[in-house]
């Protein structure tokens, strides 16, 4: 995004210096004249620039999409966008995942793409963290047939040309701000994303026709303070502890307010704590993992008791199905153009394991893995956002969507560390797919 600095709103009075009092009237006019043509250039530059910077000023008709590392005009990308969107058969869905090559959407992009459905990815490859994770899941996309249209969510011209090439039945919205501490160095981030650019996907969905269902990821952050044990999704959410809870929490009121005006089939899905191969960096079985492997100290939080944070730990490819079950059931829209004609589906589901594992016993179980002893600090849970426990509730999932969690963390994990040491130590063979 452009930015203006150290330009004035209006510029400054001249205030003539004494030496000037005697000059002619001739002289005087001279400078007055200089003086108005000089601010009428400085607005008409002003107002060029801040034009030119307008990320809500329309898209010009010679737009580029931005395809993956280089540019690709729209023209040349078309063919792409379409083979990739197109479904293996007549009764598969077309699908739009946003965040397609982040963790979650890279294998709910796979998994929709290998059972016949047509998939687009769109990513904006942010520097959350290192990007270059995200390239090599593109890479394993691209074999697979899954093209990813690099561009913003917040972007309302490109997600406009998007839905007018395409015809989706389906928004998989995956694209997010994530991490709990992070809100606490850069807000503004979270408020951009996870709610400026979510208002923004529901805005140019309402108006396509057909509507497509859209499918999207809260967090099992909303329960925040809530300490009834396990989290139910009828359970208060008022409490966020962190902004990007109140974000996914800001996000799915608003999804209500979409489906009650304009008539928009939307599902939420709270994921709990979702971990394994081609994970986010951030997370703390990665880091623990990488930290242990070098004998570098890691930190562990304990609670008020002096008891063991916990969390409900979920395997990536439970939360998969569960997402492929929320899509395979989600109810068409019942909007057109904007236009409300009945009442729609609106939906929240739990996604979790409905296990919670201390996290002392998540380190225990990356020693064994890895045959490392850990060097462990323990500290009190601090104030920034971090929750004390996690526990799903998944009943409605499991009769709704037929989601049933089958792995547990120690089986996971191996799964994870698997991946971890052939991605990091060179090889070739940098797939678990």
């Amino acid at each position: 995004m452009s930015h203006l600095d150290n330009i004035p709103s209006t510029p400054g009075k001249h205030k003539p210096d004494k030496a000037f009092r005697f000059h002619s009237a001739a002289a005087s006019s001279s400078l007055s004249k200089l003086t108005l043509y000089s601010t009428l250039f400085l607005s008409v530059l002003l107002i060029f620039l801040l034009l030119l910077s307008s990320p809500s000023s329309p898209p010009s008709p010679r737009r580029h999409l931005s395809t993956g590392s280089h540019h690709t005009p729209l023209s040349l990308s078309h063919k792409l966008i379409r083979k990739s969107a197109r479904p293996r058969y007549t009764t598969g869905h077309t699908v739009l995942v946003t965040g397609a090559a982040g963790f979650v959407g890279t294998h709910v992009s796979l998994a929709l793409k290998r059972r016949g459905d047509g998939v687009l990815g769109l990513d904006n490859f942010n520097h959350y963290y290192d990007p270059t994770l995200k390239r090599a899941r593109q890479k394993i996309l691209e074999k697979a047939g899954v093209f990813i249209v690099e561009g913003d969510i917040n972007d309302k011209g490109l997600l406009q040309q998007l839905l007018d090439a395409v015809f989706f039945t389906h928004v998989m919205h995956l694209a997010a701000q994530a991490g709990v501490r992070y809100a606490m160095q850069n807000p503004g981030s979270y408020v951009h994303s996870n709610i400026a650019g979510f208002v923004n996907l529901l805005e140019v969905s309402k108006l396509a026709n057909p509507q497509p269902a859209i499918i999207w990821a809260s967090s099992s952050s909303v329960y925040g303070l809530n300490s009834k044990v396990p989290f139910s999704e009828k359970d208060r959410t008022d409490q966020p502890a962190s902004l990007y809870a109140a974000t996914k929490k800001a996000g799915e009121e608003i999804a209500h307010t979409y489906n009650h005006i304009y008539g928009l089939s939307i599902t939420g899905l709270r994921f709990f704590t979702v971990y394994g191969p081609w994970g986010r960096p951030d997370m703390a079985y990665f880091f623990f993992t990488k930290d242990i492997m070098k004998g570098k100290t890691i930190t562990v939080y304990e609670s008020p008791d002096k008891g063991s944070v916990a969390r409900d730990f979920t395997y990536i490819d439970d939360i998969v199905k569960g997402c492929l079950g929320a899509l395979d059931t989600a109810k068409k829209s019942t909007g057109s153009g904007g236009k409300k004609r009945e009442p729609a589906q609106l939906r929240i589901f739990n996604l979790g394991n409905t296990s919670p594992v201390p996290v002392s016993r998540l380190v225990s179980i990356l020693e064994k893995i890895l045959k490392v002893k850990a060097k462990k600090k323990v500290v009190p849970l601090p104030r920034n956002g971090d929750v004390e426990f996690t526990h799903a509730n998944i009943t409605l999932a499991m009769t709704e969507l037929g989601y049933k969690p089958t792995t547990d963390l120690e089986a996971g994990l191996k799964k994870f560390v698997r991946w971890y040491l052939s991605f990091y130590s060179g090889s070739k063979k940098k797939s678990s797919w």
